[in-house]
């Protein structure tokens, strides 16, 4: 069985979003977790396909110009996470979307899918999220490690990883490592607690 990694980006507080939508204080979408070499899928919800495409897509078309998102120049990291987005298949889990025009993109419409995408021969499967997708996979029992990078800020009011978890979750902390003033924690998950 493949296991599946999800890796998200929060405040202190347990925020991914601040009160206009987005978090305005990550200064870098790259992988700080050099988790790139295990994977060889994603997965992601329909919220976060538009957005995500966009960004990765934009850094591939001219990665030296500044983001409309951040409105900063990529990094190298962001340079090399885009040229792995684009390479690397992608499962959209929704049941609205008719299609998806990125490349190696695939409309998945429920957690069974993902079941036997585990299940099949490969890697570890990232789901880069967002929050929605990342609770309903681990109520489902779908989610081996959580791998959080927490920024040193409290955003109050935003919105919450787990604000729509549906059960409590036992989960373990594997590792821990400072990355430029956030703190990169890695969780292996119990299950049901």
């Amino acid at each position: 069985m493949r296991k599946m990694v999800a890796g998200m980006q929060m405040s202190i507080d347990g925020k991914i979003d601040g009160p206009d939508g987005y978090a305005d204080w990550v200064d870098s979408w790259s992988d700080t977790f050099d988790l790139l070499p295990e994977i060889d899928a994603c997965v992601l919800g329909s919220g976060m396909y538009a957005g995500y495409e966009q960004y990765w897509s934009a850094i591939k078309r001219d990665p030296h110009s500044p983001l409309e998102l951040t409105g900063n120049i990529p990094t190298q990291e962001e340079i090399e996470y885009a040229d792995f987005a684009l390479r690397t298949p992608h499962y959209v889990l929704s049941k609205s979307l008719a299609s998806v025009q990125w490349a190696n993109s695939t409309i998945i419409r429920d957690a069974a899918e993902i079941e036997r995408l585990r299940k099949a021969p490969g890697r570890t499967i990232y789901v880069v999220g967002g929050a929605q997708t990342v609770s309903s996979l681990m109520d489902r029992g779908l989610i081996d490690e959580l791998r959080l990078t927490i920024h040193p800020l409290v955003v109050g009011r935003g919105k919450a990883l787990f604000e729509t978890i549906a059960r409590r979750h036992h989960v373990e902390l594997e590792d821990v490592r400072r990355v430029n003033g956030k703190a990169c924690l890695v969780y292996k998950v119990g299950g049901r607690a």
